[in-house]
């Protein structure tokens, strides 16, 4: 059964970086989409950035968040610059892609990092 695992996460002070990891694990044919989204404390969760062929990015992000993927490694990636204490919130991973054996796309979840950015 694939899984996503995230790594990355932590406590930052404002105007510093993370860099965040999400694996798949498992038999995989091929992967869509790869995206991170973030959760903050009494707000919905919402899309940060994700990558098809081009990357896309939340306003949020622009200019300070960068989104890539490792295919043959079945990886992506959130790189996280001037962070802000706004970007406090639990970053999750989620992968749409086809399972070994599988005709259906499947969108997974990882279980979220936590990124604290406070002084």
């Amino acid at each position: 059964q694939v899984q996503l695992v995230e790594s990355g996460g932590g406590l930052v002070q404002p105007g510093g970086s993370l860099r965040l990891s999400c694996r798949a694990s498992g038999i995989i044919s091929s992967i869509d989409t790869m995206g991170w989204y973030r959760q903050a404390p009494g707000k919905e969760r919402e899309l940060v950035a994700q990558v098809t062929i081009i990357p896309t990015y939340a306003d949020s992000a622009k200019g300070r968040f960068t989104i890539a993927r490792d295919n043959a490694k079945n990886m992506v990636y959130l790189q996280m610059n001037s962070l802000k204490p706004e970007d406090t919130a639990v970053y999750y991973c989620t992968m749409t892609l086809l399972e070994a054996g599988s005709v259906w796309l499947r969108q997974l979840w990882g279980q979220g990092t936590q990124v604290t950015v406070s002084s």
